[in-house]
């Protein structure tokens, strides 16, 4: 355990942060899964509705430094290309 007044500040700063990153991630991951199930079940048109909320999620999550800008990238890359896809098929 810290000794020092500001140490102990920021491990409560880092417990919180800890706290609010992961549901940011939850969140981000559950939007991604419900794109993913759509896409498998060939429900295009569910799949296409809840894409652009996964989108934002994961740009917002990018932004805060929750996740690095190129995995965001690349998510967004693979969901789109995903979507469009089940559209093609």
């Amino acid at each position: 355990m810290p000794h020092h007044k500001d140490a102990i500040k920021r491990m409560r700063q880092n417990a919180d942060k800890r706290t609010r990153n992961r549901h940011y991630r939850s969140t981000m991951r559950t939007q991604i899964k419900r794109v993913r199930e759509a896409v498998e079940a060939g429900d295009h048109a569910t799949a296409s509705a809840s894409l652009p909320a996964a989108v934002s999620t994961i740009q917002k999550l990018a932004q805060k430094g929750i996740i690095h800008k190129r995995q965001a990238n690349r998510r967004v890359a693979r969901l789109s290309k995903a979507v469009n896809g089940a559209k093609a098929s």
